[in-house]
């Protein structure tokens, strides 16, 4: 398969969002990329420090060529994060394995802002500039205490105490709890909403 062939995949049904960004599942990416190319490989790189910060690389060699893609460890708000931990990096590191892949032409295209296929966009959306809620500190303490609350409540399948947390939260507070989701918790939850 070549790079014209697999940047027509439609991959909308698996993009995630976050604060207004698409994000393709990095799972599921990987699940594609093996099943187009099974000797497809992968590796990441050291990484770089920058001041108080970190950018991660990792590079996917498939359908005959390399491709390395760099990330800069981020918090909810795509903001570079001082000194993140290993969850942070872990994090960072899967994003930059699905962008890796990406530049080999799977999804490539929503990390243009468009929200289909060239081939199928009829007109690519502008792309707006949207004001991020700045948090101090406390207040980022309190989210991961109740964004690791909301997640033993789903784990646990006590959706209805997950959805008091949800509701006590106004909506900047609520986009950057859903940041620090994992994505499973977040699909549970969903489709707890869905069904209530």
């Amino acid at each position: 398969m070549n790079y014209s062939e697999i940047r027509k995949v439609n991959v909308n049904e698996h993009i995630e969002q976050k604060n207004g960004l698409n994000y393709l599942s990095w799972a599921w990416a990987v699940d594609q990329l093996l099943q187009l190319d099974p000797t497809a490989t992968w590796s990441f790189g050291e990484p770089a420090r920058f001041g108080e910060t970190l950018m991660v690389f990792c590079t996917v060699k498939a359908f005959g060529k390399d491709m390395c893609a760099q990330l800069p460890v981020m918090d909810y708000r795509n903001k570079a994060i001082a000194n993140p931990d290993a969850m942070f990096v872990n994090t960072a590191m899967q994003r930059c394995l699905a962008k890796a892949i990406a530049l080999h032409g799977l999804g490539l295209y929503i990390y243009t802002g468009e929200d289909l296929p060239q081939e199928d966009a009829v007109e690519k959306p502008k792309t707006l500039e949207l004001k991020q809620p700045e948090f101090s500190q406390e207040e980022m303490d309190i989210l991961h205490e109740l964004a690791d609350s909301f997640t033993v409540f789903v784990v646990e399948n006590n959706h209805s105490e997950a959805k008091v947390i949800w509701d006590s939260l106004d909506n900047e507070q609520k986009a950057a709890l859903w940041g620090l989701l994992d994505s499973k918790t977040r699909s549970s939850f969903k489709k707890y909403q869905k069904g209530n």
